[in-house]
């Protein structure tokens, strides 16, 4: 199923396959198969209960782990397909780049990554990896879902500038151009939906933005002050940022792929730095708009105090566990004795959504 692939891009022919021989599908790819057993694990469905910046529950508007997931798949497909790459691979890599994480969004991997430092820490991309090698188990042979080594080699390379993969399974020193739609996917898709957000809840306004480039290039594309109701003016807004970032990424990385004479797949795989990007042009603005975000949203004194709870949360539920081990799930007890006790104790709570841990937080 390689019709319409660019030589560079990942083929089913050419690929490592999966740690397990299954039987090919008689009508769907190895890369389909991978992101439809992503779709339908139980990790998948709880990111619908995970904080992506704030907590769901709040409002119905808000982004969660799970929509935002969504939504990095379709801007991530898009891409893919403009660039002839795989976009069955992409897709589920997008889908399940945030299956590591914690309850609580960025908080609770700081309060667990600190709690587990005297076992090697806990760092999201690292634990995605966890989830669909071991944590899922819906086959009765061996645990994990048994993906394909391209799509488990994209989420453990899987970067940001919030997200420094801690990696010690796979020696390549990149991912696939893919995984590198994977990255730019995400960053563009959280970015512009966290300003989004941001707008709704009151934590900025709109005047505040009036220097970032991005977003005044954007009110003057939509005509914004022709739209009085605040809602569409944001949302259209943000459409025309992801817009006019998704057209650069496509014709900087084609001339990326095109002066790097890259043919093949495998010959990625050993460059530094990446080929499916920004322009250095657009890389700066969203970089001011990243510095923008970070200091007058993530370090906003409400979320701020949030994270400050949530420290003392997270910990009460991890010393409760640690202490009476027999009141996790059997699957988690049988982890113990080859895992360690806190390393199961994390893994079980950060697959919690944040409604699970604050109810058993009520029941102790």
């Amino acid at each position: 199923m390689s019709e319409g692939l660019a030589s560079y891009a990942v083929s089913e022919s050419a690929s490592r396959g999966r740690r397990f021989a299954q039987k090919a599908h008689p009508y769907r790819s190895d890369f389909e198969r991978d992101r439809d057993r992503i779709i339908h694990c139980s990790a998948f469905r709880r990111l619908e209960g995970k904080t992506q910046v704030f907590m769901p529950g709040l409002n119905d508007h808000y982004r969660t782990r799970l929509t935002h997931s969504i939504e990095v798949a379709q801007i991530g497909r898009t891409i893919a397909r403009a660039l002839g790459l795989n976009e069955y691979l992409t897709e589920a890599i997008c889908l399940a780049h945030d299956l590591g994480h914690s309850a609580f969004g960025h908080a609770g991997e700081t309060v667990l990554n600190k709690l587990t430092e005297q076992v090697g820490g806990f760092e999201h991309n690292r634990q995605a990896l966890r989830v669909v090698d071991l944590l899922e188990h819906p086959y009765p042979d061996f645990a994990g879902l048994n993906l394909m080594y391209e799509t488990r080699l994209g989420l453990a390379k899987h970067h940001s500038p919030y997200d420094k993969p801690r990696n010690d399974i796979f020696t390549e020193r990149n991912c696939s151009l893919e995984g590198q739609a994977a990255d730019i996917a995400d960053r563009i898709a959280y970015n512009c939906h966290d300003i989004e957000d941001a707008l709704r809840a009151g934590l900025i306004e709109s005047k505040q933005l009036k220097d970032i480039e991005l977003f005044k290039q954007a009110e003057k594309h939509i005509d914004a002050k022709r739209i009085e109701e605040g809602s569409v003016r944001r949302t259209r807004t943000v459409k025309a940022i992801i817009d006019e970032l998704v057209s650069d990424v496509i014709k900087t990385s084609r001339e990326n792929i095109e002066h790097a004479n890259i043919k093949k797949a495998e010959a990625v795989y050993g460059r530094e730095g990446k080929l499916v990007r920004l322009s250095e042009s657009s890389e700066a603005h969203l970089e001011r708009l990243e510095k923008f975000l970070l200091s007058r949203v993530y370090q906003h004194d409400f979320l701020l105090k949030i994270g400050r709870q949530v420290e003392g949360l997270l910990g009460k539920l991890f010393e409760h566990f640690v202490n009476k081990p027999e009141l996790m799930p059997t699957y988690f007890q049988g982890l113990i004795s080859e895992h360690g006790l806190e390393r199961t104790v994390c893994d079980y709570i950060a697959g919690m959504t944040d409604r699970y841990c604050l109810k058993i937080l009520e029941d102790i």
